[in-house]
């Protein structure tokens, strides 16, 4: 999993490559150097290698955490501890599920804006289960699978399409084959925090999101009063875009 979307899959290297340190550049001042990611459901870390290679080469320090996927209180003291190990103020950015998770986080003293990509972003005491009753569920929805044990995860004959329609097929396929299961009680935690109340906030909304609706995805970047950049992304967006993603990320942390 860990080479995921760094390998010999038909990938840029400009999206998916790591950058010499020799590209690293020196930030302006002022400019907020440290970036937290925090990945969706159903994927690792990993989802984020494209992103993090291109802020890296431009001098931020960036850290992508580990959510454990257990519980939302799990995933957020997970990137709690990630922005705890920070030496400064850092941006604090969601993927998906993720944005259930920063929601809370970013309540942080450290953290000095909230950037979410086709993320959840529930007001406090909303869930992701409510949320997704307040309209008709899309192709990635209906997919859903429990387990035995009831984790999460997505028929993997629609996970190509449904989650990342615009990357090569073999990348959907194998993403697929290989995702990472999600309690299905974090879908039902309702939000304590809604931590874009007080906290400057961007949005990346996919417009051809087969998995969060990007009608949802309005809704909540217009809630929120957020800085709206849309991508003609599949829900994989932030590596099928991972050039806009970075950039919408660069804005909030050169924000004043």
């Amino acid at each position: 999993m860990r080479n995921i979307l760094r390998s010999a899959l038909m990938l840029s290297a400009a999206a998916f490559g790591s950058a010499p340190a020799s590209a690293q550049s020196v930030l302006p001042a002022g400019t907020v150097k440290n970036i937290v990611l925090v990945h969706g459901a159903f994927v690792d870390e990993t989802s984020w290698n494209g992103v993090a290679s291109i802020l890296t080469a431009k001098g931020y320090k960036v850290t992508a955490v580990k959510n454990p996927l257990t519980s939302l209180a799990d995933d957020v003291a997970a990137t709690n501890a990630a922005l705890d190990a920070q030496d400064g103020p850092a941006v604090l950015v969601g993927h998906s599920w993720g944005g259930v998770v920063i929601g809370e986080a970013g309540e942080n003293a450290k953290v000095s804006a909230l950037v979410y990509v086709s993320a959840f972003a529930p007001e406090k005491g909303e869930s992701v289960s409510a949320l997704a009753k307040g309209g008709p569920a899309t192709e990635g929805v209906k997919a859903i699978r429990p387990d035995a044990k009831g984790y999460l995860t997505i028929d993997p004959a629609v996970f190509p399409s449904a989650v990342a329609g615009d990357l090569p097929k073999e990348i959907g396929e194998h993403l697929a084959a290989h995702q990472m299961p999600i309690n299905h009680t974090a879908f039902d935690d309702a939000a304590q925090v809604a931590a874009w109340h007080s906290k400057p906030s961007w949005y990346v909304l996919s417009s051809k999101d087969m998995l969060l609706d990007p009608h949802a995805q309005t809704f909540f970047a217009d809630r929120m009063k957020a800085k709206v950049t849309t991508v003609a992304g599949s829900h994989s967006s932030l590596a099928s875009h991972a050039e806009e993603v970075a950039a919408v990320i660069e804005s909030a942390a050169a924000a004043k």
